[in-house]
Formats: structure tokens, sequence, C-alpha cells
């Protein structure tokens, strides 16, 4: 009985340090992306996508295309300013866990299972760019597709940072029927491969 008593008070101990770190790292995040759009903007070119693709008409994408190159610029520069402004947030409060489940202090007591979120919204800001910038000179289609999966792909980092993988996982798949593993081989090899090295501890 003692047992079950002790596990229970361990596990109650951990989930509420878990939460109290959770709600300190949503508020250091909030706080910066408060002074953008990014979110609107998101939510503003992925509908627009969505609206091209359904087109039935040539010319009437082409125009839709056009319209969203001005949001796909401005989401861009506003995520790298972004990316530049977190950057100078101390270290201690950048670290994430590589690790499954959230585990107090991990950044601390297993700081070589965690990576810095900084590198990884900096990978981002450059895999945004390199899709606004169209240096693969990729179609309409296969530009929205990757641009897509470049945003979700950052949208799960925010996610894992806050909460932890899994959760962050769970809230793709949730919300956009997307795995993990298709959000990474569905950006740029350049993303893909500096995030895989960053996420692997390299």
């Amino acid at each position: 009985m003692d047992i079950i008593i002790l596990a229970i008070l361990i596990a109650t101990g951990t989930f509420m340090l878990n939460a109290k770190e959770q709600r300190k790292r949503i508020a250091l995040l909030g706080k910066h992306l408060a002074n953008y759009q990014i979110e609107k903007l998101m939510e503003a070119l992925t509908d627009g996508y969505l609206r091209a693709l359904g087109e039935s008409t040539d010319e009437r994408r082409s125009q839709i295309w056009s319209l969203l190159s001005t949001t796909e610029s401005q989401l861009s520069e506003q995520f790298s300013r972004f990316a530049a402004d977190f950057a100078k947030v101390d270290e201690a409060h950048a670290r994430v866990s590589r690790l499954s489940v959230p585990i107090p202090f991990a950044d601390k007591l297993l700081p070589a299972m965690t990576f810095d979120v900084r590198r990884a919204l900096a990978i981002h800001a450059r895999g945004i760019a390199h899709v606004v910038q169209n240096t693969s000179h990729l179609s309409p289609k296969d530009r929205a597709y990757m641009m897509t999966a470049e945003l979700f792909l950052m949208q799960h980092t925010c996610h894992w940072y806050c909460k932890s993988k899994t959760v962050a996982t769970a809230r793709m798949l949730a919300r956009h029927q997307t795995p993990h593993e298709q959000l990474v081989a569905s950006v740029s090899a350049e993303t893909r491969n500096a995030y895989l090295t960053l996420i692997n501890g390299g």
C-alpha cells in the first residue's frame, strides 16, 4: 500500500513540475510571438493554397497564386525576425528534451538529450525563405505543398518546445492528419538535413 501511495505522490509531483515548466515555456514563446502576425499569415496562406488548388481554371488559379506571393513574403520576413528575436533568449530557457515524454528538469539532468530550439527556429526561417524564393524552381502546386510542410514542421517544433515531442506529434495528427515523419520527408532537403542533424544530437 505504501508503494502505491509513494507512486501516486511521485506521479502527482512530476505532473505538477511538468505543468509549471510548460506554462513558463508557453508564456515565453507567446511573449515573442505576440509581436508578429505569424499565426494569422499562416492561416491565410494555407487557406489560400486550398482555394487555389480547388479552382477549375488555370487563369483563376494563377490569380490566386499571384495574390498569395505577398502573404508568403510577409510570413517569411516576419518569421525570420521572430527567429532572430528569439535567438536572444538565454540558452537555459531554450533547451528542448529529445525524450518522448516530458521529465522535469531534463535540460539540466540530461543535457545530452536536448537540443537548442533557437537553432531549430533558425532552420525553419531559412526553410520558409528558401521556398518563397523558389530557388528549386518548383511549380506553384509543389511550392504550396512544400511550404505547407515547412510551416507545419515549424509548428510541430513550437509544440514540442512547449509540451513534448509526443504531444506535438499527436497534435499534428489530430489537426492536419499528418505524421511527423511525413512532414520531415516533405520539406526541402536543406531543411530536412539540418533539422534531423539538430534533433538527433548533431
